[in-house]
């Protein structure tokens, strides 16, 4: 029987699945350490189901690290192969095929960020007919994907053109600044306008909102500090040059609120903007990732008549934030036996 896992390498975490239950997500900072992705995905293999076949897929390659995606490209692919153990390996493209690692590496502009990609064509099963949105809202950046009788239709491929028509939206429930999602908040009766720091991030938003929840073990937070409600309080003071002793927990919750609302509504709109290219109504909307609450909630506001299908609900919470690493697996498995 051939065993398949399917590796994300991303900028910040490393998913991984094997496309029948388990999903796991290990963080890594790529852009600090990229001398150590090897090791960093040797470690993340040793902790996953046995596999001798590896399928992958990335978007480290944007890093600040490397000079160029291409540069980033091959120096994953580097560490892939020696992490890999001569496993057999296939990379995933955003044209839908999977190659050899050589021929990857010769087709940068394909195999860089194409996850969605593999999320966008295994979701298709969910909605065989009509138009269908995929919405996968992560730590990071949120994708939205047109599909038609489940079929991949987007109007991009690479990150800047899917940029420009709506697809990617670069935000998430986790890393992006508090800053670049509202300009002032509100405070005592005032708008007061934010710090162009990165004193907080959506984290802490999501802390407070208690979408997500206290994880004091972690301390990828904007000050380093644990990753709880009571230390999110802090940093959201901070965003407006404050400290507790001038910022209540209601005060908290409601800029967390009102940046929560700010989020939703820039990603509704980028939705609406993909929607519209579709030849009908959307009947379908697929959504998965650690901000499928948020995605649930730009549904509702979208008012229409879609169908939702919700990944964690299908597959479990733990496979819906590792949806293209899932996504990835199941189509590598389902191309062996064909």
């Amino acid at each position: 029987m051939i065993r398949w896992l399917a590796l994300d390498i991303g900028g910040a975490n490393i998913k991984v699945a094997d496309g029948q239950g388990f999903a796991s997500t290990t963080a890594f900072s790529l852009w600090r350490e990229p001398a150590r992705l090897a090791d960093a995905l040797r470690a993340v293999l040793a902790g996953s189901p046995p596999a001798d076949h590896l399928a992958v897929t990335m978007t480290g390659e944007l890093a600040d690290c490397f000079t160029t995606k291409a540069e980033g490209v091959q120096k994953i692919l580097d560490a892939l192969a020696i992490a890999a153990d001569r496993r057999h390996t296939r990379i995933y493209r955003a044209d839908g095929s999977l190659v050899a690692p050589a021929i990857a590496n010769k087709t940068p502009e394909l195999t860089a960020s194409a996850n969605w990609h593999a999320l966008a064509q295994f979701a298709g099963r969910f909605a065989k007919q009509g138009p269908a949105l995929v919405m996968d809202i992560g730590s990071t950046t949120t994708d939205i994907i047109p599909l038609l009788e489940g079929k991949v239709t987007a109007a991009g491929k690479g990150d800047t053109e899917r940029l420009i028509h709506g697809e990617l939206v670069y935000t998430g429930v986790e890393r992006s600044p508090l800053c670049a999602v509202i300009s002032a908040a509100p405070w005592r009766g005032n708008q007061c306008p934010l710090a162009q720091e990165v004193f907080a991030t959506m984290l802490d938003v999501y802390l407070t909102l208690k979408e997500l929840p206290d994880d004091p073990a972690s301390t990828r937070t904007a000050d380093g500090r644990p990753a709880t409600r009571e230390a999110a309080r802090d940093r959201l003071a901070r965003a407006i040059c404050a400290d507790r002793t001038m910022f209540t927990a209601e005060e908290a919750l409601t800029m967390a609120e009102a940046a929560s609302r700010s989020q939703l509504a820039k990603i509704a709109v980028a939705a609406g903007q993909v929607a519209k290219r579709l030849p009908g109504p959307v009947d379908t909307i697929i959504i998965s990732g650690r901000g499928e609450f948020l995605a649930r909630r730009i549904v509702e506001r979208m008012r229409g008549a879609a169908r939702v299908v919700s990944l964690s609900e299908e597959l479990g919470p733990d496979v819906s934030v590792c949806g293209p690493a899932h996504a990835l697996a199941v189509l590598s498995r389902e191309g062996a036996s064909t």
